[in-house]
């Protein structure tokens, strides 16, 4: 989806933390090679940060040679970007898997910011590599093709939204309205990674448990309340988002 450049990892590797040994397991069997190193380096960056994460560490944790990756990934960014590939293929089913298909769709468009943020918190380290243009290869066709796709079920929801038909490119206002959806639960996902809400969420008695945990009510109540994610902004952006036939519809009534 969006390349934007993000901070380090929030993993480093501790002081005097010791190398995790090698994982000499199951051989692995011919042409599953790939598979088992994208394992390793999902592995890596969940316990070691994207720091810890090279194309040996990741062939240690796989328990093969290092050069038997370079054929499947020629370097660590060929290895990131397919990792990140994955994790594109992932987010794009949690996202699909919040949506009901019977539902308005303004509703189904909540659904996508709920689904984006629990990817979010459920793998934050992958769903940050995701985002950082300056570590991978969006020339690779297998990331290109899974970031594609994730951004294709905002892209349709957005149009369903607007009651358009759908098209092999977007017109200005739905990438406009596009980015608005966007941009707000990708934000509000990056405040809720970087715990620069936990301030916020504690001056609201209401947005805590009684043992003071903040309430995940919160977090399954901002999409929902984001007007502009759903495009119903009390400030006009519902009348200006709809399609033309769509507002003369309303005017008529």
């Amino acid at each position: 989806m969006t390349r934007t450049k993000r901070a380090t990892s929030h993993k480093t590797p501790q002081a005097g933390k010791k190398r995790r040994p090698a994982k000499r397991g199951a051989p692995y069997h011919h042409g599953s090679l790939r598979e088992a190193m994208l394992r390793a380096a999902e592995s890596i960056l969940e316990q070691d940060g994207i720091r810890g994460l090279t194309l040996r560490a990741a062939a240690r944790e796989a328990g093969v040679s290092h050069a038997a990756p370079k054929n499947h990934f020629g370097d660590v960014k060929g290895l990131l970007s397919d990792l990140a590939a994955v994790g594109f293929a992932r987010f794009r089913a949690v996202m699909e898997a919040h949506i009901r298909e019977s539902d308005p769709a303004p509703t189904r468009l909540e659904a996508i910011g709920r689904g984006y943020v629990t990817f979010a918190r459920t793998h934050p380290d992958l769903f940050l590599l995701m985002f950082r243009s300056e570590r991978l290869d969006f020339t690779r066709p297998a990331l290109q093709s899974a970031a594609d796709a994730a951004l294709d079920v905002l892209a349709g929801t957005v149009r369903a939204v607007r009651d358009e038909p759908m098209q092999a490119t977007l017109t200005l206002p739905q990438a406009a309205q596009m980015v608005v959806a966007w941009s707000l639960v990708h934000g509000f996902t990056m405040l809720l990674l970087d715990n620069r809400l936990k301030q916020l969420i504690a001056r609201f008695a209401g947005w805590r448990r009684r043992d003071g945990v903040p309430s995940r009510d919160f977090e399954r109540r901002t999409p929902k309340n984001l007007d502009y994610f759903a495009g119903r902004s009390r400030s006009g952006w519902a009348n200006r988002s709809r399609s033309p036939a769509a507002r003369q519809a309303r005017r008529k009534h």
